[in-house]
């Protein structure tokens, strides 16, 4: 159902909105509303322009709650304000401290590891590199030659060059190594492997003995630097467990009182002489108000004003949904196809009633129901998924016509159908001759629910004081005598009775159509419209042949479209026997592994389809006739669980 919706405006002392949005509408879903562009009769309103001070603590809050381990903790929520704002701030100082020195040590880590990967492929040298280095009659290039120039410099030019090449390792690319030359020849050997694109490497000054000895210190340097900063973690995990309690109780208390500081955003004020006043403005639920109004008696700071012609002045309400919990997970369906708006009948507990009774005639088992029953139900306790709400609701429905229909994982020999058996039901009618029973009762079943559905419309309508929908429309009161009609003939012939006469015929199907046809000048002559014809009388005439075209196919298709659910009764029972078969049940020797695999597959797969093609009819079939969805969701500023 819609919860009736109330257009309520708040005043009071300015410096009092915190403690009133504290102690009073915390308590209550209240939809804000811009009260500067709301309140068009009331003058002199500013807009606040503080900034919120509890912005920056929250965000720091959240992110040191953040840190805490996946374990429960209690939220400490008797701190005070001023001790939330202290301890936030003196947990960061340490904090940042903390982030500082391991930044520093990131930075060393950084730079002893691109020294590692330098030194790296010069470990196989067997020398000093320090020594190597100062060296009064020889000079060393360390670095790495590309593989085709090293063996053109080892087949042609090692013979007439005074210097020595020391390899270290190398990669399909390259050579990593040193050589070493006497001063004299040195500018000689740096042109020739200059000449190879030799690309020399600095490592003077950086390391002192072997390449290898040099690798195993600077490894050894990473490690207690990683060391380090894997205590600085520590002393962070340590600083924040230590505060658990009181950090989440500070998230939780910066969370309110944030959220009651932005209440400014939709608020008002008010400068007078002496004073200075807020106004906050917006929709409430009936009940909500009246024990907000009860709860304000007494306090002469507040003062509550509730608004009349709220439609006039204020617009359409906001659409607030409250139904029982049998029936709210179907609230999704609503959603996804728009809320209703304030004068709509919610259609909630209809679609949850019309779409497991139709699931269950659909994919009716009561084995593979069981199954959806549970699936679903676990889910839906565990991860509060209302698809999953559906699923285990509809499975019950599945579980009920699989009795009735004899089923129980696709064996039929188990237990006695309480109804029909799907597959084998059949029945003669009239001018049609044999017929499977349940694609009659598909069919009976969708007229009886376009007629609902039609005085769904026809209550709409009166609702919404639109006359000319009510009365003439194909949908409305027109509508519902048509194809009434039209229904208790078929049922009367079917049956074997006289069907109406001539003059019946003519009263109860000619008037309406009619009313098709001049639906909008009927329409403005009840509502007393001045509305001259904007096209001429043969447009007219040809535009309202083809909508009644389009009108009388509609009712046909909409009610052949319930054919489906006796189609799929038959296809599940059909499937199923498939399965049977292919795991030798005919022929005595069962494998159940191929029976389990069959009920998943089917349950999986035919479980999805059965369900898309309820929700078609949903949509298409019902909504389509009396639903608009055309409401705004509710958006409280303190949402209750």
């Amino acid at each position: 159902m819609i919860v009736k919706m109330k257009f309520l405006s708040i005043s009071g002392p300015r410096t009092d909105i915190d403690r009133v949005c504290e102690v009073y509408l915390s308590k209550y879903e209240m939809q804000l509303e811009n009260a500067v562009t709301e309140l068009k009769t009331t003058d002199n309103l500013l807009p606040f322009v503080e900034v919120n001070p509890y912005k920056d603590p929250l965000a720091k809050a959240e992110q040191f709650a953040g840190l805490l381990p996946d374990k429960e903790f209690h939220a400490d929520l008797s701190i005070r304000k001023d001790e939330i704002l202290t301890l936030v701030r003196d947990i960061n100082h340490e904090y940042v401290e903390f982030l500082e020195k391991k930044e520093l040590l990131k930075k060393k880590k950084e730079e002893l590891l691109e020294k590692e990967a330098l030194l790296e492929p010069f470990r196989p040298l067997e020398l000093d590199i320090g020594k190597v280095m100062k060296y009064q009659y020889m000079q060393a290039r360390f670095g790495r030659i590309g593989i085709d120039y090293y063996r053109r410099l080892e087949k042609y030019l090692f013979g007439d060059l005074n210097a020595v090449f020391l390899e270290g390792t190398r990669n399909e690319h390259y050579v990593y190594g040193c050589y070493i030359a006497a001063n004299a020849d040195i500018s000689k050997a740096d042109s020739v492997f200059n000449s190879l694109h030799f690309e020399r490497m600095t490592l003077d000054g950086i390391y002192m003995g072997t390449p290898d000895a040099a690798c195993e210190n600077l490894l050894q340097d990473i490690d207690n630097t990683q060391k380090r900063m894997d205590d600085i973690d520590r002393e962070i995990e340590n600083l924040v467990n230590s505060h658990a309690s009181a950090l989440l109780g500070a998230r939780k208390l910066l969370e309110r009182m944030s959220a009651n500081f932005d209440v400014r955003k939709k608020a008002a004020r008010i400068e007078e002489e002496q004073s200075e006043s807020y106004i906050l403005c917006g929709w409430m639920g009936e009940e909500d108000v009246e024990a907000l109004i009860k709860d304000v008696e007494k306090d002469d700071k507040v003062f509550v004003m509730v608004e009349e012609n709220r439609e006039k002045y204020f617009g359409n309400p906001p659409t607030k949904l409250k139904n029982p919990k049998f029936f709210k997970p179907f609230e999704m369906f609503i959603q996804m196809y728009g809320l209703p708006s304030h004068n709509e009948l919610d259609p909630t507990m209809f679609v949850a009633l019309t779409y497991t009774f139709i699931f269950g005639a659909m994919f009716g088992d009561v084995g593979q129901g069981l199954c959806l029953f549970v699936f679903g139900g676990l889910l839906y306790l565990t991860k509060k998924m209302n698809l999953a709400g559906i699923i285990s609701i509809a499975g019950l429905f599945s579980a009920f016509f699989g009795f009735m229909f004899g089923s129980i994982f696709g064996f039929e020999d188990i237990i006695e159908a309480r109804w029909l058996r799907p597959a084998e039901a059949m029945m003669k009618l009239p001018f049609i001759g044999q017929l499977n029973t349940v694609f009659v009762i598909a069919v009976a079943f969708g007229m009886a629910l376009n007629l609902l559905v039609m005085l769904f419309n026809i209550l709409n309508a009166a609702k919404a004081h639109d006359l000319e929908n009510m009365l003439f429309s194909h949908n409305g009161l027109a509508g519902f005598v048509f194809y009434g009609f039209l229904v208790f003939t078929i049922v009367l012939y079917m049956m074997g009775h006289t069907t109406p006469g001539n003059i019946f015929l003519i009263l109860f199907l000619g008037g309406p159509v009619l009313c098709f046809v001049f639906k909008e000048p009927l329409g403005n002559l009840v509502q007393r419209r001045k509305k001259k014809m904007e096209e001429s009388k043969g447009m007219f005439i040809v535009q309202a042949f083809f909508e009644l075209f389009e009108t009388m196919l509609s009712y046909f298709s909409n009610t052949i479209s319930y054919i489906r659910i006796g189609a799929f009764a038959v296809s599940h029972a059909a499937m199923m026997e498939v399965v049977l078969m292919l795991s030798g049940v005919p022929q005595g020797h069962t494998n159940w592994a191929v029976i389990v695999l069959g009920n998943i597959l089917v349950c999986g797969l035919e479980g999805l389809i059965v369900g898309i093609q309820v929700l078609r009819l949903e949509y298409y079939e019902m909504f389509s006739r009396f639903y608009k969805g055309s409401g705004r969701e509710f958006h409280p500023f303190n949402k209750q669980k």
